[in-house]
This record gives structure tokens, sequence and C-alpha cells, in this order.
């Protein structure tokens, strides 16, 4: 007796992810936006922005430290991440 073939089993696609800073303290009607590796932020006011801005750059280089990309991160391991770029931007 002959089994059939084993279904294909499809390629897993690596996981992807982004952090989403958004402000909502802006009074001087000005846009802001600004891009970078694994974040987005939008809106504030100029010091809102620039602390996001700080806290995504504060990310990237505790991911750069410990090799690993955003998407790779457990939950706890990305609180502590958090917790340290925050703490480092002197605002926390």
């Amino acid at each position: 007796m002959r089994l059939p073939p084993k279904p294909k089993s499809k390629p897993e696609k690596a996981k992807d992810a982004a952090l989403l800073g958004v402000g909502f303290d802006n009074q001087d009607e000005e846009t802001r936006l600004t891009k970078g590796d694994n974040y987005l932020l939008v809106g504030g006011s100029k010091q809102t922005h620039e602390i996001m801005q700080e806290t995504a750059v504060r990310v990237n280089e505790q991911l750069e430290k410990k090799g690993k990309r955003l998407a790779d991160l457990e939950p706890d391991e990305f609180r502590d991440v958090m917790a340290e770029a925050v703490e480092r931007t002197g605002r926390g």
C-alpha cells in the first residue's frame, strides 16, 4: 500500500515589525513625519517629535548591540529595549 505524497509546506515568511509613533500635541500646524529603519513617526509638537526620534534611534542602537531585529524580540525583551531607550533619552 502506497501512502499519498505529503503536501508541500509553505515556506515560513520572515516576520517584520516597526515602531509607530504618533504625537497629538501639535499646536503650530506644522506637519512632522520621520521615517527610519524600524520606525515611522507622525505629528506632535517639535519637542514631542524630537523625543520620539531620539527614542527610535536609541531602540535601533539597542537592537544593533543585541544583534537582533525588532521582529525577533520577545515581548519582555521588547519592553526592556524600550525602557532602556527611554531611560537613555533622559526623559523617562
